[in-house]
């Protein structure tokens, strides 16, 4: 096998294959990258065996058809350090040599025929939500999933279709993020959990519409260029609707961007902080034992007549508040030892206070 290839292009594409490959154990074919060049398209592909990507093109110049591997971040850290401009790469009795002018590269091979499988999308049936507004929800609510819960499901986020909407949820059992998607021709309800780090690459990958399958065991999106798979968290999510207070005592309009300034203010001193809510101000207070304080006030009208107190993690205030698409959002309160939430159209946020 032979083929030709600008250094820009390979060296993008091996960026994004990056997180697919096998880390820890450079002696397994899975800390290689797949390279396959047949009928004017190359398909390069990288799996760890729990997710994977594959990548199209027809930008490569193929001489001779064929397949290899070759390690994944040394060919990556070759590459890198090459000149902008044309790159060959030759397979020549199992070794991959690497060319361009001058310069020669050597890396041993895997025999391909080895290289792990992809998943399927035949006879797979098809989710057809809104794909751009998918993606968008697993944004706003990927930052609430656990990463390392020994409750595994815990380590994904919930895909739960319903015949009238369908909500993206995530926890680390002390916030609960759910954003609301409104179906489009969904034939039956089912719910997956699908893992942080394969939603992580999927904001990465993917900004376009998209097609996308599953089953018991994986999802599957595929659109022009790239083939990505993932396999899913097998478990039993948490009756999360339980947990969202289904009702308020005080209810406050926000500004997005005045609440923003006057918490990272805070964070400053300390992560953990206190809010005091008046009837015509907001006063936020570092949460510290030690004589460090910080504090600002910000005014605005809040119609309450009796003051609130709040001790929280400002860090889920602003994970929240960052992915807030409008001037403002909603606190609903109720006694300041219980959830709260936070409110943005379809998309919420339910965190448990600070207890002192």
């Amino acid at each position: 096998m032979k083929i030709h290839v600008n250094k820009s292009l390979i060296e993008s594409m091996l960026i994004n294959l990056q997180p697919f490959l096998e880390k820890k154990d450079a002696s397994q074919i899975t800390s290689h990258i797949y390279f396959e060049a047949q009928n004017d398209i190359c398909t390069i592909k990288a799996t760890d065996g729990e997710i994977g990507l594959s990548i199209n093109s027809n930008n490569i110049f193929i001489e001779h058809q064929g397949s290899f591997t070759a390690n994944g971040k040394k060919l990556l850290d070759i590459i890198r350090i090459l000149k902008d401009e044309e790159i060959t790469l030759e397979l020549v009795e199992n070794i991959l040599i690497i060319n361009q002018n001058k310069s020669k590269f050597k890396l041993p091979t895997f025999n391909a025929s080895n290289y792990p499988t992809f998943p399927l999308i035949e006879n797979k049936p098809q989710i057809t939500l809104d794909s751009i507004n998918l993606i968008r929800g697993l944004k706003k609510i990927s930052s609430s999933i656990d990463n390392n819960n020994p409750k595994i499901e815990l380590n994904g986020a919930l895909l739960n279709i319903k015949n009238s909407s369908t909500q993206l949820v995530g926890t680390d059992t002390r916030r609960l993020a759910i954003e609301s998607l409104s179906n489009n021709n969904q034939e039956k309800e089912f719910s997956i959990i699908i893992p942080k780090k394969a939603i992580l690459e999927i904001q990465k990958l993917f900004i376009d519409q998209i097609n996308i399958f599953y089953d018991k065991t994986n999802l599957i999106i595929k659109n022009n260029n790239y083939y990505f798979f993932s396999r899913l968290i097998n478990g039993n999510y948490p009756d999360y609707e339980r947990i969202i207070p289904s009702e308020s005592k005080i209810t406050i309009n926000l500004p997005k961007k005045e609440m923003i300034d006057s918490i990272k203010m805070i964070t400053t001193i300390s992560q953990e902080i206190k809010i005091f809510f008046q009837k015509n101000s907001i006063i936020f207070n570092s949460l510290t034992a030690d004589s460090i304080e910080a504090k600002t006030e910000l005014l605005i009208h809040t119609g309450l007549e009796e003051g609130f107190e709040l001790n929280v993690n400002s860090r889920y205030l602003l994970d929240f508040i960052s992915q807030v698409e409008e001037n403002e959002f909603k606190i609903l309160l109720n006694e300041p030892t219980l959830p709260f939430i936070l409110r943005d159209k379809n998309f919420i946020t339910v965190i448990m206070p600070i207890i002192a």
